[in-house]
């Protein structure tokens, strides 16, 4: 075996000891990379002249990236939704409607956890929410402990598949770049571009299905096993019909505006996903100012309709004021923008007083700068490790897999379950994908369908046992009556179920593909 082969392997080994010894990701990776490069450099196994594209990785790749502003700017919206309260409200809403029927309280979970997905994306703020708010009420009425606890961890991991999601935003830039090469490794150099846009397309659909697969197995269950989920008499709920049905309409049509916003304006054209990002992070901060005041929030939400009648505007009509006259168009919007800016105004205020934005503020920040500073570092790794002739000897192992195409997929699927026990999925998605993907989209694989593969995979390895992120973070909110034992014995029939999802969608590729040629043609 050469020695370049032999120094990543080493490369690689070190990488997860030092990861295991909870040394910081992207200082691992980083450190790890330089020493490797450094050493291997004094032995002739690298070139050094592969550090020199260092720079226009940083400024390419990360400081200059549009597509990579989004993910500051969904952070922004998921972190100020889940200040504001919104989850409380919508617990409360569902679980009077729904709580009545069996299994009720936790359709009424899973449900506001696919809210909340849309509408956060941020995982663990979804399980550490629901967590606080659910577990307890769902323990009080009598619910199973380890169907409760199952409930509540697969619910808040569907933020890593539907959209708009940080994992779908960081991975369908990871999945276009590794195409590009692809298909100019194969003499293609004008190949069709495929964009985060297709991937929130291409993961609508299975993100719902996976939703429906939930909601199945629980209500069989409450069919099954009627004391595991039972049902709060109607008398203790309180209220009558009408206006459980007010107060359900007003949690719920204020956060299903912002996401048909956001997502309707990336699949309609009228947006790339950074501007959608940029109405969704002004919509949620009108949101929380019209949640946080007192009777006073009909201007605000006046702000969020003149937000979607600009979107509407500007993807139907020419705004451009020109010298020969102000159009009608133009007015409206003009009236809108006004409007918004207002909102914008009142809603920072409301926030601010209220000891919100602050703390939105230096999440945002925290969670963006440890992002790009993961991509920086795992920038450097990639390079030493194609310096060392790592991506050579990965397309010729998985060329030599038995099985052809399908080989490979298993392989890779299995790999990347496997890592998901150790590492987040922002880690892998930036060291492991561009080293894979490129390989594997040679093989004339469609590349949406392969980003979505991955996001369900990693979206499993959130739940897994014992090491899933979810389990955690449910485990630092959950009361002391509540045992690890029964977290871990409570996720296994919903990791089954994405197993069964993944499955179906290496089956079914269509699932993946059929919206994305339907929306973007």
């Amino acid at each position: 075996m050469p020695i370049g082969e032999v120094l990543v392997i080493v490369m690689f080994v070190t990488t997860f000891a030092c990861l295991l010894a909870g040394f910081p990701v992207a200082f691992t990776l980083s450190g790890v990379a330089a020493l490797f490069g450094l050493f291997s450099y004094a032995f002739g196994a690298f070139d050094v002249s592969f550090m020199r594209a260092m720079p226009q990785r940083i400024f390419g790749n990360a400081m200059w990236n549009e597509v990579l502003i989004a993910v500051p700017l969904f952070v922004f919206m998921g972190v100020m939704l889940e200040r504001s309260k919104v989850a409380e409200e919508l617990l409360d809403a569902m679980g009077r409607l729904f709580g009545s029927l069996r299994g009720g309280l936790g359709l009424s979970v899973i449900a506001v956890g696919a809210l909340l997905a849309a509408s956060t994306g941020i995982v663990g703020a979804t399980v550490v929410t629901m967590g606080l708010l659910s577990l307890p009420t769902m323990l009080r009425r009598g619910y199973d402990t380890k169907l409760a606890t199952g409930a509540i961890c697969a619910s808040g991991t569907l933020g890593q598949i539907i959209p708009p999601s940080i994992v779908l935003v960081i991975l369908g830039e990871q999945i276009s770049n590794a195409y590009v090469d692809a298909q100019r490794a194969i003499g293609n150099w004008s190949p069709e571009p495929v964009s985060v846009g297709d991937l929130f397309a291409g993961a609508l659909l299975p993100g719902l299905v996976l939703v429906a697969l939930y909601m199945v197995y629980l209500m069989v269950v409450a069919w099954l096993r009627p004391a595991a989920a039972p049902a709060i008499p109607r008398g203790e709920l309180g209220d009558d019909w009408r206006v459980v049905w007010r107060r359900t309409g007003r949690a719920l049509v204020p956060p299903i505006v912002l996401i048909i916003a956001v997502l309707g304006s990336i699949m309609g054209g009228i947006a790339t996903p950074t501007e959608a990002a940029a109405v969704g992070a002004v919509g949620s901060l009108i949101l929380a100012g019209a949640r946080l005041a007192r009777g006073g929030g009909t201007p605000l939400y006046a702000a969020g309709g003149g937000l979607i009648v600009m979107m509407i505007l500007a993807g139907q009509f020419d705004l451009v004021v020109t010298r020969t006259g102000v159009g009608a168009p133009a007015i409206a919007a003009f009236v809108c923008s006004a409007l918004v800016v207002y909102g914008v105004g009142m809603s920072l205020w409301r926030v601010w007083r209220a000891g919100v934005l602050v703390p939105v503020m230096r999440s945002t920040m925290q969670i963006s700068a440890m992002v790009f500073v993961i991509l920086i570092g795992a920038a450097l790794f990639s390079l030493v490790f194609r310096g060392l002739g790592g991506d050579d000897m990965v397309h010729e192992a998985l060329s030599n897999v038995p099985g052809g195409v399908i080989g490979a997929m298993l392989v890779v699927m299995l790999i990347m379950f496997a890592l998901g026990f150790f590492l987040d999925f922002i880690e892998i998605t930036f060291v492991v994908v561009p080293i894979i993907a490129p390989v594997l989209l040679q093989m004339d694989i469609n590349p949406i369908w392969l980003g979505i593969m991955m996001a369900v995979n990693l979206q499993t390895s959130f739940l897994t046992p014992p090491f899933g992120f979810s389990l955690f973070y449910l485990r630092g909110v959950a009361p002391r009556s509540v045992r690890t034992g029964d977290i871990y014995k409570g996720v296994i029939p919903f990791v089954l179920i994405q197993l069964v999802a993944l499955a179906v969608l290496g089956l079914f590729p269509e699932l993946t593909t059929w919206l994305p040629e339907l929306v973007f043609g």
